[in-house]
């Protein structure tokens, strides 16, 4: 617990952003030398001066972090250090990656594959709508949505996630001990059971404006891709996207009518090269080639299932074809149907191959 109270304290200090912290923790030996040093040493630290070096000697930080222990351990939230194995990899190499997190929730923050879904506070039906597509088709590519619990495309496409089952991120822009909206307590409560709630504050920060920015970078460092549905020319959304094409993700806008001014944001992100353009989440698989990906996995798993002399067979004749009638496998293997069935069966129990319609078969 002792390390747990400094790593928390490091956070609390006034003037110390997340790259100060680390700066401090790499020359000072630990988190807990921080607090040990004298300030003559804090003084050799880059990008600590007078001020700084005062703040961290002057107040009991260790008090207030021990405040935020209790309430850790009293909500079941999970503290996250920025050098624990547990620490988001996507955010670990950002310079500016906060120094601890805060999660509370089941999902898994090293997904395989993440998509943030951002928009307007404002969106007409079709960006609802069209989030709710956006999500039930990325559902088969098991990716983790992210998004900020704010109101509209945020809150759209959370829930959508809670409704069809896919694991969603809220990253907030304030502390754990409060909701904000207040009105979207309850999804979010919700979200804790199929995804999660992140925030780099502790649980008294309140959602005062300047926090979103900050958070706006967590999101675009979490996901593999952004999509943007329905924006301003400015405003969070747009700060996000920036962000990302910082931090080299792929980006993607939902375009619109050239006159619609919640379309703006996204008619200029694709035209000036920020943003691909996106029509359905069959674009996202496509750019980010995870149909392919799959293939090639399921491939590989192939090679490891034990096979029968005849299913080997079977699966050599389908490699050599995208699908076959179960009539050709027949006449190609000489197999009588009763067989060929029978080998078929087993080949779809051992996940190698998948039934379509009018009795063929393809590999999986």
């Amino acid at each position: 617990m002792d390390e747990l109270l400094y790593k928390i304290a490091i956070t609390r200090i006034p003037l110390v952003g997340a790259v100060t912290a680390k700066n401090l923790i790499s020359y000072c030996g630990g988190v807990e030398g921080v607090f040990a040093a004298p300030k003559r040493e804090l003084l050799k630290v880059p990008g600590v001066g007078p001020r700084i070096a005062d703040s961290v000697l002057q107040r009991d930080y260790l008090r207030e972090a021990e405040i935020e222990w209790q309430f850790i351990e009293k909500n079941g939230v999970q503290p996250i250090f920025y050098l624990d194995t547990a620490y988001p990899e996507r955010l670990r190499h950002y310079p500016d990656s906060p120094v601890m997190l805060y999660y509370k929730g089941n999902a898994e923050l090293n997904a395989t594959r993440t998509v943030a879904i951002v928009g307007t506070r404002q969106p007409t039906p079709q960006g609802i709508a069209f989030c709710e597509e956006l999500v039930e088709h990325l559902k088969p590519y098991n990716t983790l949505i992210i998004s900020g619990l704010a109101y509209g495309i945020d809150i759209a496409a959370h829930r959508a996630c809670v409704a069809q089952r896919v694991p969603t991120l809220g990253v907030l822009g304030h502390g754990l001990r409060t909701i904000y909206p207040p009105s979207h307590r309850s999804i979010a409560e919700k979200m804790t059971a199929c995804g999660g709630l992140l925030t780099e504050y502790v649980s008294d920060t309140k959602p005062d404006k300047e926090h979103f920015p900050m958070r706006n970078r967590i999101i675009a460092g979490l996901c593999d891709v952004l999509v943007v549905v329905e924006t301003a020319i400015r405003g969070g959304s747009m700060i996000t996207a920036h962000i990302a094409n910082e931090y080299n993700k792929d980006v993607f806008a939902v375009p619109g009518r050239i006159n619609d001014p919640y379309a703006q944001g996204c008619n200029r992100l694709i035209k000036t090269h920020k943003a691909l353009l996106l029509e359905s989440a069959a674009d996202v698989a496509y750019i980010m080639r995870w149909e392919e990906m799959d293939s090639q996995r399921n491939i590989q798993q192939q090679l490891f299932v034990e096979l029968t002399e005849a299913e080997k067979i079977i699966v050599n004749l389908l490699r050599q074809m995208p699908e076959a009638g179960i009539d050709k496998l027949i006449i190609e293997t000489r197999m009588s149907g009763s067989e060929m069935a029978a080998h078929l069966l087993n080949l779809e129990f051992k996940g190698v191959i998948r039934p379509l319609p009018g009795k063929r078969y393809a590999l999986l």
